[in-house]
């Protein structure tokens, strides 16, 4: 809980574990509805991916995140680092290893899940809370057209400036508000020491330019960080990336890359 917001996860278990966790963030914007009887974060854009995690043996945990417009950075992230903590805290409950934890996100949710894994906070060990004791690293992620550079998407477009700044909180007219976006940004923590990333992205999306999945392969590249860019050709903004509501006819191949990955790096990697 926080200030009464209730931040729950589900767990989705698979019917034969492989003992390993990914941690699923909806894309929203980084908004969230105000008002009763919204739908919480944790509940969407899972459906479509969730069958093919579960079969591959993953247990995923679908988390939700406070969010724009009542909170602004870092509440986000703090959130989602703090889901990290909690899931290897409670690992043997969940029957996964704490030491291989992989994250999956979307749009918003690709930028929350990169900056974790960018970010690798360590545990707090002068805290009384066991949970923030953990640390909230990421063995791989999964990126799907992820901002990974909040001081390019501002001005990008009309929805992602619009984003961005309620994000942040700020628009990036002063020295410490730009600031603020360079903190809020992936790209700005990328070491050698980086996990594995997959990125997905569709070359028709408007929204997050495609520029900045290739900007952050590139980035990964030259710290020897393991990283694949698939290239969606035709693929919009979009959890499976079209605006029909059907899937892009490559939607079961980029799901088939995405278990590849996650069996690489967090069951086979030693």
């Amino acid at each position: 809980m926080y200030s009464g917001a209730a931040l729950l996860l589900d767990v989705h278990k698979p019917a034969k574990s492989k003992g390993r966790g990914v941690i699923f963030i909806s894309g929203s914007g980084w908004q969230a509805p105000l008002g009763y009887g919204a739908a919480p974060l944790k509940g969407q854009q899972i459906p479509e991916w969730r069958g093919a995690l579960l079969d591959a043996g993953f247990t995923v945990f679908a988390i939700t995140h406070r969010a724009a417009p009542r909170f602004t950075y870092p509440a986000a992230i703090d959130d989602v680092q703090r889901a990290i903590r909690f899931v290897r805290h409670n690992a043997a409950r969940y029957g996964i290893d704490p030491d291989r934890i992989g994250g999956i996100g979307g749009s918003s949710g690709g930028h929350l899940i990169a900056l974790a894994a960018m970010r690798q906070a360590p545990g707090d060990a002068s805290s009384s809370d066991a949970v923030d004791r953990e640390p909230a690293t990421l063995q791989c992620a999964v990126l799907r057209a992820a901002p990974t550079d909040m001081t390019k998407m501002f001005g990008a477009n009309t929805v992602a400036t619009a984003a961005v700044v309620s994000f942040v909180g700020a628009v990036p007219t002063t020295p410490e508000a730009q600031k603020m976006f360079r903190v809020a940004s992936p790209v700005s923590y990328v070491t050698s020491s980086a996990p594995p990333v997959l990125l997905l992205h569709g070359d028709a999306d408007e929204t997050v330019p495609f520029e900045q999945s290739v900007a952050f392969e590139k980035l990964l590249q030259a710290q020897s960080v393991p990283v694949k860019l698939i290239r969606v050709p035709g693929g919009v903004h979009g959890h499976v990336f079209t605006s029909t509501g059907s899937p892009h006819a490559d939607f079961p191949k980029i799901l088939s890359a995405t278990t590849d990955w996650l069996n690489q790096y967090l069951v086979a990697a030693k």
